[in-house]
């Protein structure tokens, strides 16, 4: 079902991933596997499924605060070791270039070395 105004009048022109439902217009897997290389990065599953949470997470908040979000992620991985997991899948910060790799504006803060980045 269509669910942005460029569907609905140019259904013939939807791009949506089914497998990414919150995904932000313009975003696509290749544009991820793009940022994704020049970051020296492959992505793997779990890169998949960040970018996957990340996505849900600014859908269902459109201005999430930094720290809930780092908590977000940090619960959703807990079972393979949370943000130290996630620091190891994306050495640049799993929110800051995880919302690169997502499509999607990092919340202010997230470059802070403190709360989810390295850089």
């Amino acid at each position: 079902m269509a669910e942005t105004m460029s569907e609905i009048m140019n259904p013939a022109n939807s791009q949506h991933d089914p497998r990414f439902p919150h995904a932000p217009e313009g975003w696509s897997s290749a544009s991820a596997e793009a940022t994704a290389s020049a970051d020296d990065l492959k992505l793997e599953a779990d890169h998949w499924e960040l970018i996957s949470a990340l996505q849900a997470f600014f859908a269902a908040d459109k201005t999430p605060n930094v720290r809930k979000l780092h908590d977000a992620l940090d619960e959703h991985f807990h079972a393979r070791g949370g943000i130290k997991y996630l620091y190891e899948l994306l050495p640049g910060g799993p929110v800051a270039q995880g919302c690169r790799l997502a499509g999607l504006q990092a919340p202010a803060g997230a470059v802070d070395k403190s709360f989810g980045s390295v850089q």
